[in-house]
């Protein structure tokens, strides 16, 4: 039944997959950053997220607001849960910001900024992997308040996708790239997809063989008969995907592999869904328990249906103004 906290659960859900499709590619040029010959290389790679790095984060920002004014128990469980991943991850993404504006100001001291952003973007996309693996394991939960302790979050598995995480938005980092940019460094993140393809699929097999020994509910989800044939489709298309990412990338095509990469993700995050579904805390907290009441959800629906509309409008304004490739001095 599709419901008012379904509808949520589902704006929520885009804001997320919204985030990981235009924050994911940028946090992935952070990481990969070190790699790139210092100079025109660097600026090339810098120029090409200018325009579009800050704005990408408003989903992060929807889908915590989100979730607090739609699911407000959910928030008050999940936040101290992970507050230290979180902190982190916020901590990360400031200093990201920071290094950003600064190495073109203070080029005296370019190269510590350079660090700072590389480093800024491996601690919060680490912090955002450790969060989704914390919460995927599940979280302490007695009455209506979170009941375990600080460390709980930090696990081998929180910190398997907080690493797989890396390797799946440095492959989006070296499909933008390629997409957006010409010559050496065009051809070096050609080289770079390639690997992190090769990475991002083992990680994706460990991360889900992983999963299926934390619940026996995930067990049942992906492998009890007949809802098997159904799920068995995710991995198949996952096959699929990386066959037809690595034929784009063999193509020397430019937009093509940064797609399949997205939908490798679109894949990742669908499997996340059959797995928790209904859950917004697995085998913990419905949606519907978390819920926030009937006209709270309705009474931001309708800000919702406003706003929303009008982010996308600009985002994408945003990108066809700087389409087509970039330089060190910008795009032309």
């Amino acid at each position: 039944m599709i419901d008012l906290t379904v509808i949520w659960a589902a704006i929520i859900g885009f804001a997320i997959i919204a985030y990981v499709v235009m924050d994911g590619f940028d946090l992935g040029i952070g990481l990969l950053f070190p790699l790139f010959k210092v100079g025109k290389d660097r600026d090339t790679a810098m120029n090409s997220i200018a325009p579009v790095w800050d704005g990408n984060e408003t989903w992060l920002v929807l889908g915590g607001g989100g979730l607090l004014a739609a699911f407000p128990l959910a928030y008050a469980i999940i936040l101290p849960a992970l507050y230290a991943p979180l902190i982190a991850m916020l901590l990360g993404l400031v200093l990201r910001g920071v290094a950003f504006e600064f190495r073109w100001r203070d080029p005296a001291h370019r190269a510590w900024w350079d660090r700072a952003f590389t480093g800024g973007s491996a601690v919060a996309t680490f912090a955002q992997g450790i969060a989704l693996g914390a919460l995927l394991q599940g979280i302490s939960v007695e009455g209506r308040a979170y009941s375990g302790g600080w460390w709980e979050w930090l696990s081998p598995f929180s910190l398997l996708t907080g690493f797989g995480l890396m390797v799946g938005y440095a492959l989006l980092g070296a499909c933008w790239l390629n997409w957006k940019t010409e010559g050496g460094l065009q051809r070096q993140a050609v080289t770079y997809a390639g690997r992190l393809g090769i990475m991002m699929l083992v990680v994706i097999g460990a991360v889900s063989l992983a999963t299926l020994t934390l619940e026996g509910s995930y067990q049942s989800r992906w492998l009890a008969w007949p809802g098997v044939l159904a799920t068995a489709q995710v991995p198949l298309a996952t096959i699929i995907v990386t066959a037809l990412f690595y034929r784009s990338l063999s193509q020397r095509k430019d937009a093509q592999p940064f797609l399949w990469a997205l939908a490798l993700f679109g894949l990742c995050l669908l499997g996340l869904g059959i797995s928790i579904w209904p859950y917004v805390i697995p085998e913990r907290v419905t949606i519907w328990e978390a819920a926030a009441p009937y006209r709270s959800q309705l009474f931001m629906l309708i800000g919702g249906a406003v706003l929303v509309p009008i982010i996308l409008a600009y985002t994408a304004w945003a990108y066809w103004v700087f389409r087509g490739k970039v330089g060190s001095e910008g795009y032309h």
